[in-house]
């Protein structure tokens, strides 16, 4: 379940006030007003209610797709190194772009990452230079893209639907994508703000910030190419939806090698999100308390899918005891103690709480924080903020409960001494660079938008 990130609203700028550019005379103005529209486009973003923005997300990604080259052209031209192959009205493709600085660019941002007041919104803060701008125009179509991935597999998870294999796929696939995408982004800023010469001014556009984000999204993309295969997963959905007359249906075996592939991939997710965490650490007081909860439940779920998945592979072999073990393992990852589980399957108390009574008040706040994840999904927004870990522990429950059933009497091995068995990592895509944006003519552009959208 990605994270639900807020995009970031911004102040009005005149560039001509800041910049002029004797070779190409309207191209300040250009970029004003292409600025000025994804200013607007962000604004009216922000004053939609929540579960109205999601349609929205592919205006703002168009406003920022419109800006960036004309943004990147008075970067380059800034720093002499432009040329003017691709700009509006240019007929030399060796014309070169000379943009001067007549003063300091001074535009402010709301920080969506840093920690607010309880009560208040983000805080806004004054940015000087037109790398801060660059910085929190790229978070911004990186957040966009995370929030369309958010969206495509929001589906999944619906309350009067069931989607069926190939919408799934085409779910999963189509979110991937995005989150990759928004990786790249990420990885492309990693690179850029190190090469800065002061430090950053704000949280948002901090090295440790992009590579914490880089790494989220790459654990949200590699669990996307677990979770499109993953029956039980859309077992637990199928439960949700009341109108689902299928839920009689068993759901389809795991063949052993790709319930041990999948633990592996579970893994490497795992330690992209302890990479995220570690990193937004590193970045100081100031990060947002829910992404770094979200950045540490996601490693706990990754891990617990892990052991799941190992406990399937140990049910296929025949190694009942050693599959519940592993189940229990997950629940340990989760946060959860386990205790019902020990204590209704043999009566002992050796793992979790000291008495059932504790067991039962630990069950009834599970199951409230289920309940309440449930409404957020019905709603369509502030869900996920959990990274799935309610989710995750009702398939546990539910496999936990089906193979006690099969073989009540077994004698399983504790749990936390299965975790230091976890398979190696194996990882499903790379972070490819991201290509700065040009210029293009108008007729090019619409071309190429044309071909995409075919």
């Amino acid at each position: 379940m990605p994270f639900p990130f807020v995009l970031p609203t911004t102040s009005f700028v005149s560039y001509p006030t800041f910049l002029s550019c004797p070779s190409h005379l309207s191209l300040p103005l250009t970029a004003t007003t292409y600025r000025g529209v994804l200013r607007e486009v962000l604004k009216k973003h922000r004053q939609l209610p929540p579960g109205a923005q999601s349609a929205n997300l592919l205006g703002v990604l168009s406003a920022v797709d419109d800006y960036l080259p004309y943004l990147f052209a008075l970067d380059a031209g800034l720093s002499s190194a432009g040329q003017a192959g691709d700009v509006d009205g240019a007929e030399d493709a060796d014309e070169v772009v000379n943009v001067l600085l007549v003063r300091e660019i001074e535009v402010e941002w709301r920080a969506t990452l840093t920690a607010a007041l309880p009560g208040r919104g983000p805080p806004r803060t004054k940015l000087r230079g037109l790398e801060c701008e660059i910085a929190m125009i790229l978070s911004t179509m990186a957040y966009t893209h995370s929030l369309l991935g958010r969206n495509h597999i929001h589906g999944l998870y619906g309350q009067t639907t069931s989607p069926s294999a190939e919408q799934r796929t085409t779910a999963v696939q189509t979110a991937t994508r995005h989150f990759l995408v928004g990786a790249s982004i990420h990885e492309y800023l990693v690179d850029r703000i190190g090469r800065w010469e002061v430090p950053p001014p704000i949280l948002d556009v901090s090295v440790a910030a992009q590579t914490a984000l880089a790494a989220l999204s790459m654990a949200e993309a590699t669990l996307l190419a677990v979770f499109k295969d993953d029956p039980y997963a859309a077992a637990v959905a199928r439960s949700r939806n009341k109108n689902d007359t299928e839920w009689m249906i068993k759901a389809p075996d795991i063949p052993k090698v790709r319930a041990h592939l999948f633990a592996r991939l579970c893994v490497a997710a795992g330690e992209h999100a302890d990479k995220a965490s570690a990193m937004l650490r590193a970045a100081g007081k100031g990060v947002d308390d829910d992404l770094s909860s979200y950045s540490q439940n996601l490693r706990r779920c990754a891990r617990a899918k892990a052991c799941r998945f190992l406990g399937i592979d140990a049910d296929l072999g025949g190694e009942m005891g050693k599959a519940i073990a592993w189940l229990r393992a997950g629940k340990t990852e989760l946060g959860f103690s386990g205790a019902t589980a020990a204590i209704e399957l043999s009566g002992s108390r050796t793992e979790g709480s000291s008495n059932p009574l504790s067991a039962g008040l630990e069950r009834l706040k599970i199951s409230f924080g289920e309940r309440r994840e449930d409404r957020k999904i019905e709603k369509g927004f502030e869900w996920g903020l959990d990274a799935g870990r309610f989710e995750e522990l009702r398939i546990n429950d539910m496999l936990e409960a089906k193979w006690e059933k099969i073989n009540d009497t077994a004698s399983a091995v504790s749990g936390s001494s299965l975790l230091s068995n976890l398979p190696s990592v194996m990882s499903t895509s790379c972070i490819y660079s991201y290509t700065r944006e040009t210029c293009a003519r108008d007729e090019d552009r619409d071309e190429d938008r044309d071909e995409d959208r075919g």
